[in-house]
């Protein structure tokens, strides 16, 4: 399915599409997402295997930052696979080191789903890493439409678990619609077709079994990365 020629509707159309990659993207299924205590621990991969834990992007997405590791994450507010990694991959990337940084690159399907790109680009530009998981829940429990700007403009002055009027002002501003533009450009550019996406040294592409086991993916795919930096010939 082309899902970016796709029409989306509604936000449930949205989440049933972004699920419906989960064959590409491997995402965990229902419930598979956390651990409680009557759950088996998951299971650490004993080495990276392809095609098993990652897969090799036929097109590599250029780094932000030469000479760095990173390891970036396509998603969408109102995908609920994202939502569940998302306190997972935010806490585990504290653990990089200097040389390893997150980026988050919200996907743009359409024109129902720019403005969703444009208050991730607010997010980042206020700084706000705390509205995240407030804007999940208000898109994907709550079923709140942040995609209309008017509701974002009301909504976002009411929160208090984080500075709403500071991610307004982002909002409004002319560097998040530039940013949107940029997230449109990279999704069709790198076809991202599914939510969640996650590529660690934009090539190579984790596979989740369940996000924790993901992580510790993430980490061996990140010293796979550091290890060819430091293999590849001086420039």
């Amino acid at each position: 399915m082309n899902l970016k020629k796709t029409t989306l509707i509604t936000f449930t159309a949205l989440a049933l599409a972004a699920c419906g990659g989960q064959a590409e993207t491997s995402v965990p299924a229902d419930g598979a997402s956390q651990n409680t205590s009557s759950a088996p621990a998951p299971v650490a991969p004993a080495g990276l295997v392809e095609g098993q834990n990652y897969t090799v992007l036929a097109n590599p997405i250029p780094q932000l930052q030469a000479g760095k590791v990173e390891v970036v994450e396509f998603f969408g507010y109102f995908c609920p696979h994202c939502a569940n990694l998302e306190p997972v991959l935010s806490e585990h990337a504290k653990s990089f080191k200097d040389d390893t940084y997150l980026r988050k690159e919200h996907v743009v399907w359409g024109p129902e789903v720019k403005p969703l790109a444009r208050l991730a680009a607010a997010v980042q530009i206020a700084g706000e890493k705390a509205a995240d998981m407030p804007i999940f829940n208000a898109i994907v429990n709550e079923k709140i439409n942040l995609a209309d700007a008017e509701v974002v403009k009301t909504w976002l002055p009411a929160q208090t678990a984080f500075d709403g009027k500071k991610v307004l002002a982002a909002f409004e501003s002319p560097e998040s619609q530039a940013r949107a533009d940029k997230m449109e450009e990279l999704t069709n550019t790198f076809q991202i077709s599914s939510t969640p996406v996650v590529i660690v040294g934009g090539k190579y592409q984790v596979k989740f079994a369940d996000w924790q086991s993901g992580m510790q993916t993430v980490d061996l795919l990140i010293d796979k990365v550091r290890e060819e930096q430091k293999a590849a010939p001086a420039k």
